[in-house]
């Protein structure tokens, strides 16, 4: 097929897609529980890309771990694009391709968009595949630059004249809560998501976003057990 190909999208039933066994990626629970939170509130917007197996099989190139996340959240159409009968080889380097990623962010750029009111540092971190402390820091650096520059917006001629100009940032305001992260067997994650939402529902912590009112809950049980 030339270079100018377009390949056609189709939608599958993901239980009938099957998984190729040389994908390299892998993703820990943290991240798989991101890609089934994206899924549930972004829905399937990125094609799984297949190929044609010569029995008429439809095998994942690209997209493995969101055709299983998508099972277990129970779709029952997936957008897949195919690639037809290509050879093995071919295929292979299409998955390391799909999972690679050219270039990298523009941290300014990266800070303010993430600034633009896309969401909270808490609803982001429940998608993205970035940690706390990197999805922080774009928070922070943001606020940094329009700190200095609400310094110099301070400034009058006689400052300038003096030659003593204080470019330092402004105080940030106190932190009032902070995300904990911690690691558990996938079978007590399961009975620790079933307790805090019982709580949660229970108790009527249900006025802030979902991993606050999920703290809220956790303090509760932990300060009726002592």
């Amino acid at each position: 097929m030339s270079q100018s190909a377009i390949y056609p999208q189709i939608e599958v039933d993901p239980r009938d897609l099957k998984q190729n066994p040389w994908n390299p990626n892998e993703v820990d629970p943290i991240n798989r529980e991101k890609i089934r939170n994206s899924l549930r509130q972004e829905g399937f917007f990125k094609p799984v890309l297949v190929r044609t197996l010569p029995d008429g099989t439809l095998e994942i190139i690209g997209g493995a771990h969101r055709v299983e996340e998508a099972i277990a959240l129970g779709f029952t159409k997936v957008p897949a694009t195919n690639l037809g009968e290509i050879e093995e080889a071919r295929a292979k380097r299409i998955t390391l391709l799909d999972n690679g990623r050219y270039g990298e962010d523009n941290h300014e750029k990266l800070s303010q968009l993430l600034s633009d009111g896309i969401g909270s540092i808490e609803e982001l971190l429940a998608i993205l595949p970035i940690d706390e402390a990197e999805l922080t820091g774009y928070f922070d650096h943001d606020n940094d630059l329009q700190n200095q520059l609400d310094s110099l917006s301070d400034l009058t001629d006689d400052d300038f004249d003096s030659g003593e100009i204080d470019l330092g940032i402004k105080d940030k305001p106190s932190k009032t809560h902070e995300i904990l992260r911690f690691k558990v067997s996938v079978d007590d994650a399961e009975e620790i998501r079933d307790t805090i939402n019982r709580i949660t529902k229970e108790q009527g912590f249900t006025e802030s976003d979902a991993l606050t009112n999920a703290g809220d809950a956790f303090v509760w049980l932990l300060k009726t057990a002592t």
